[in-house]
């Protein structure tokens, strides 16, 4: 009976473990290359509708695989809406953000690079120099 007990005990040592590992060794943002930055972030204050969030991304290079991924690294609602704007690091994004039609002021959009979105039925794609 004691036996029995011991080798429960290990085998529900050993799949926490793996559990763990692999929740651990998860890749995500921090392992992509380019040194991307966010910096600016706005989500629509409406919780019974869609959500809406944008994020503006500084990078030193362009990747456009990174870019890819960093997007579906990015939360997102059903029905809901994410947007990421990527700029070079040489000409990063100072400004506001807009949950209007227009995310990111004139002055900002020649600097953008790509236009990651994903929409509403979880469709993605990466536009590259939306603004040119």
């Amino acid at each position: 009976m004691k036996k029995n007990k011991l080798y429960l005990f290990i085998i529900s040592i050993v799949i926490i473990a793996a559990m763990l590992w692999s929740a651990l060794s998860t890749p995500g943002v921090k392992d992509l290359n380019g040194n991307l930055r966010e910096t600016a972030f706005l989500r629509n204050e409406q919780n019974t509708g869609p959500i809406v969030r944008i994020y503006a991304v500084t990078m030193d290079e362009e990747n456009w695989e990174s870019m890819e991924k960093y997007g579906n690294y990015m939360p997102h609602n059903k029905y809901g809406t994410t947007r990421v704007y990527f700029f070079l690091s040489d000409n990063p994004f100072r400004g506001k953000l807009q949950i209007e039609d227009q995310n990111i002021e004139k002055t900002y959009q020649k600097q953008c690079i790509a236009l990651y979105e994903k929409d509403g039925m979880s469709q993605t794609s990466l536009v590259k120099y939306p603004f040119r």
